[in-house]
C-alpha cells in the first residue's frame, strides 16, 4: 500500500490518499475540504478512486465528504454511528468555524470495531477508539505497519476532549489499550502534523507515557 498526505482546510488537516499498488485503486481518508488538491494526487498517480474513509465527524476531517462522494459517485465508509450527531450537525459546524457551507451526509457503511475495509486488494482493520469523539475509528494496515489515527494521537500530543461527548479517560484508554499494543514499529498518520510511531509516543509523549 502506498499513500500521499494532503494538508487541507485552514486547520491543515491531513487528508490521505491511499492506494493498492497492484490494482491502482484508491481511497481518500478524511477529505475535509480543498478537494482539487486531493484529486490532483489521484490524477497524478493514475489512480481510480473507489471510496471515502472517515475517521470521525469533525468538519476539518469530513467537510468535503458529501461533495466528493457526489462528484465521484463513490461510497462512504465510517465513522462509527456514535458520531452521527456530529455529521448531522455539519452545517452548524460550518457556521461555527467559518467554513463555506458544508453538507451533512449519511455513510453508506457505518463501521464497528473489528470491521475491515478494502482498498483494491489491500485490507485495513477498523479499531473503534472513542475519546476525541465517541464514534472515532482508526484504520490499521498490519502488513504495511501503518495506521491512520485521525485526532486520537499526535506527535507529542493527544486529541482534544473538550468538545461535546469528548472523554479524556476514554481517549487515554484507546491509545494505551488499543493502539500501543499494535507494536512500537507501527507508523501512524495523525489528523494534523507530522507522522510518528507508536513506540516514540509510548516512550516520549508526556500525555501517555506514564
Amino acid at each position: 500500500m502506498k499513500f500521499a498526505i494532503v494538508p487541507v482546510t485552514p486547520f491543515q488537516q491531513n487528508a490521505t490518499v491511499l492506494w493498492c499498488e497492484e490494482t491502482r485503486r484508491a481511497a481518500v481518508c478524511d477529505p475535509g475540504g480543498d478537494l482539487p488538491l486531493i484529486l490532483r494526487v489521484v490524477e497524478r498517480e493514475g489512480l481510480t478512486l473507489e471510496k471515502i474513509l472517515v475517521t470521525h465527524g469533525h468538519i476539518d476531517h469530513a467537510g468535503g465528504v458529501a461533495d466528493l462522494a457526489e462528484q465521484c459517485g463513490i461510497p462512504v465508509e465510517g465513522p462509527h454511528a456514535d458520531d452521527r450527531f456530529w455529521i448531522d450537525g455539519m452545517p452548524e459546524q460550518s457556521r461555527m468555524f467559518g467554513f463555506p457551507k458544508v453538507r451533512a451526509f449519511t455513510p453508506d457503511r457505518w463501521l464497528q470495531d473489528g470491521d475491515r475495509v478494502t482498498v483494491g486488494k489491500v485490507v485495513l482493520d477498523v479499531i473503534h477508539c472513542p475519546g476525541h469523539t465517541p464514534g472515532h475509528v482508526v484504520f490499521h494496515q498490519p502488513e504495511s505497519r501503518l495506521a491512520l489515527v485521525g485526532d486520537v494521537l499526535f506527535q507529542g500530543s493527544i486529541g482534544r476532549t473538550d468538545f461535546p461527548k469528548g472523554d479524556y479517560e476514554a481517549l487515554i484508554a484507546s491509545i494505551r489499550g488499543r493502539l500501543f499494543p499494535l507494536g512500537d514499529d507501527v507508523e501512524f498518520i495523525p489528523g494534523h502534523g507530522p507522522m510518528s510511531t507508536f513506540g516514540e509516543e509510548r516512550r516520549y509523549n508526556p500525555f501517555v507515557n506514564g
